[in-house]
């Protein structure tokens, strides 16, 4: 895709987001934003593509966030211009309509765990070192964070992480929901690529509906949120892949997914 930002197709529908800027531990400039957003929008758009693996080449760091060098050298007027790219990224990653999972090893910091954030799933190594610092350096996480991480671990605690600036070690992280699993160090990535080809087993149609009932549900009052997974039910009810899933079954073999 880029000089900082590759995508990797394996056999078995999964697809993987390689972050690759080692001299500056991924630390995400305007022009790795923007190879981010397009890669996102070109993963999209690809119908073969059943499950997204967010992934480090990096061996000290996930992602540190936001190019503090490059920003120091923006004018303001500079920096608004930037913004849209900038968004374009973390949105980007969040919405993939296929399920993410994110592989987190040594630091994920600011924008960097932001955009392990905007992932459905987090595996992290016993290396990781997440947080939010934005208001020790003057700003506030501005991809997503403020909204992402009181999802995963309620307001009162997204409070604490953020005004702290924190940093947070792998176990504490497990401990309080700011990841979902803590695997040996140095097997984040393949422990990532085994659970996104689990997830890529079932079907294309069934895992995005699923994702879109997920989604837009979350925060929903119950009644609100049972129409739209009632709306996401009717997208495979009558597909081809709801067809074949039924034949499998009945027929004791492995489905053959049309994934329409």
């Amino acid at each position: 895709m880029s000089e900082f930002v590759a995508v990797r197709r394996h056999d078995d529908g999964v697809a993987e987001l390689v972050l690759d800027r080692p001299k500056a531990m991924n630390a995400v400039s305007t022009e790795m934003a923007r190879a981010i957003g397009d890669a996102c929008a070109q993963l999209a758009a690809d119908s073969s593509v059943r499950v997204v693996v967010l992934s480090s080449a990096v061996e000290r760091a996930f992602c540190v966030g936001a190019d503090l060098k490059e920003r120091n050298s923006l004018s303001d007027a500079e920096l608004v211009r930037q913004r849209p790219t900038t968004r374009g990224a973390y949105g980007g990653v969040l919405e993939l309509p296929m399920p993410t999972v994110a592989a987190v090893h040594g630091f994920a910091l600011g924008g960097g765990f932001e955009l392990a954030l905007a992932c459905d799933v987090i595996v992290a190594d016993e290396t990781a070192v997440v947080g939010l610092p934005e208001v020790s350096v003057g700003v506030i996480p501005g991809g997503g964070g403020t909204q992402l991480l009181p999802r995963r671990v309620g307001a009162a605690r997204a409070a604490e992480l953020i005004f702290t600036a924190r940093r947070v070690e792998a176990a504490e992280a497990l401990s309080l929901g700011l990841v979902d699993s803590v695997v040996a160090a140095g097997t984040d990535r393949a422990e990532a690529l085994a659970l996104a080809a689990r997830m890529a087993a079932n079907s294309p149609v069934g895992l995005r509906a699923a994702k879109r009932a997920l989604r837009l549900g979350h925060g929903m009052d119950l009644a609100a949120g049972l129409e739209i997974e009632d709306a996401a039910w009717r997208t495979v009810a009558f597909s081809g892949d709801r067809a074949e899933g039924v034949a499998a079954f009945n027929e004791k073999r492995r489905p053959n997914w049309p994934g329409h």
